[in-house]
């Protein structure tokens, strides 16, 4: 840590460092006329440092200082090396290093721009590619590992046994050795092979063999390499949307957090919409099973960020399962968060606009602990009561006995502020005397 902070500093600066130099040649320019061309390509090659200075702290990852061989995104939108947020998880901790808000999940989702970012700057200032995840149990992979691997795949047209224990160890494989994630796609035709015998019949036919294959599949995603290629494939999405209703209950939630990983895209979140996605991801979520319904919540949130989608949503009732789950005190964060996501949209603002809902949301806001909650849960009551006036006075008698918008725009984080002091300014306008 502390060589972290060293580094840290040091590259902080040379950044000032630079900043200052170039402030003195930019004025030699602007202030002289007869400038020669020695000072221009001066500012040029200052401008130059300084970028790679600023790309170089960029491609540091906030935790180990170093630069990311694998970054991955946490779900507080921030960008992590896998190792050292991996680690950051496995310890216990669920919340987001650098902000400090309680994570909606700990699904890691690989940070392809930033990943070919750093690999084309690297090649260009002819530094080595920090070796990634991927490459982590090994650089290349050898005859026999090729060999073994493809064997495993062939398995799965053989006997019932022989399938069961194939996928068992693929699931292994793909779990703790990256290697065999990054060469799986070199196989001829390898989804089709894999997934075979689940097309056979009845996808929870085997529920072992089923949960197996399933959670290899997710374990594909983890390399983001393999997404365009899953989604490809014209049996992968449907099965995985299949698998999310029926199965084990660590099959429904793999294939649900398979659905997530791919929805990173808006395209795929497009074709997972219209096959049909969204009213299995609802029931699990509705279900209420503690392992699956905080994974099915992410899945549903990536969906949603496509509008078609969050309106497929809105017509199968989520917002009224979304109300009941955290009236009941579940995942009232992470709901919350996909209400507000919701929320822009006007046909949940007309399922939101019920006192029930207003004052519960104020009760939230004034016992939330997550800043991200309160501002989420100001943000839906921005959406839902700016012109509605029976609403505003709900808030506004409200006001009188707890202050909590009040409060929020005296206190609240700065996006907070904006909606509370939009809401109060309406307010203050339609009702400017005490009742």
């Amino acid at each position: 840590m502390a060589e972290k902070e060293e580094s840290s500093a040091a590259a902080g600066g040379r950044e000032e460092e630079l900043k200052k130099e170039l402030q003195s040649v930019v004025k030699k320019i602007v202030d002289e006329d007869n400038y020669g061309i020695e000072i221009t390509l001066k500012a040029i090659s200052i401008l130059s440092d300084l970028s790679d200075t600023v790309l170089t702290k960029k491609f540091r990852c906030p935790i180990s200082g170093e630069i990311m061989g694998d970054p991955v995104v946490l779900s507080s939108g921030l960008t992590y090396d896998r190792p050292s947020i991996q680690k950051w998880l496995n310890e216990g901790n669920l919340t987001c290093p650098q902000s400090k808000e309680v994570l909606s999940h700990t699904i890691l989702t690989p940070n392809c721009l930033v990943r070919k970012l750093i690999s084309s700057w690297c090649k260009g200032h002819g530094v080595a590619v920090p070796r990634s995840h991927q490459d982590s149990n090994g650089e290349t992979s050898t005859e026999f590992d090729r060999m073994y691997f493809n064997s495993l795949v062939t398995k799965m047209f053989s006997s019932l046994t022989d399938r069961k224990e194939a996928a068992k160890e693929l699931r292994r494989l793909t779990t703790a050795a990256p290697l065999y994630r990054a060469v799986f796609f070199e196989f001829t035709d390898p989804i089709s092979r894999l997934i075979g015998p689940l097309l056979e019949g009845s996808v929870d036919l085997d529920p072992e063999l089923q949960e197996d294959l399933i959670t290899t599949f997710m374990n594909l995603l983890v390399d983001c390499d393999n997404m365009k290629l899953v989604a490809d494939h014209p049996d992968a999405i449907p099965l995985l949307i299949k698998s999310v209703e029926f199965g084990t209950i660590e099959t429904r939630k793999n294939a649900a957090v398979a659905l997530s990983m791919l929805s990173s895209d808006n395209d795929r979140r497009l074709l997972i919409g219209n096959a049909g996605a969204p009213m299995p991801l609802l029931q699990l979520l509705q279900e209420g099973h503690p392992i699956a319904m905080k994974d099915a919540a992410s899945a549903i949130l990536n969906q949603c960020v496509e509008y078609n989608n969050k309106e497929k949503f809105i017509e199968l009732g989520a917002v009224k399962v979304l109300l009941e789950k955290i009236r009941e005190g579940r995942l009232v964060d992470e709901l919350i968060n996909l209400v507000a996501q919701l929320s822009t949209h006007p046909k949940a603002v007309n399922e939101l606009s019920e006192l029930d809902t207003v004052h519960c949301l104020l009760g939230i806001i004034r016992e939330a602990e997550s800043e991200r909650t309160t501002e989420n849960c100001v943000a839906i009551l921005y959406n839902v009561c700016l012109n509605d006036v029976g609403l505003l006075k709900v808030i506004w008698t409200e006001g009188i006995e707890h202050q909590t918008l009040a409060k929020l725009v005296d206190t609240g984080t700065a996006r907070a502020k904006r909606k509370a002091t939009a809401l109060a300014t309406k307010i203050g306008k339609l009702f400017p005397t005490v009742p």
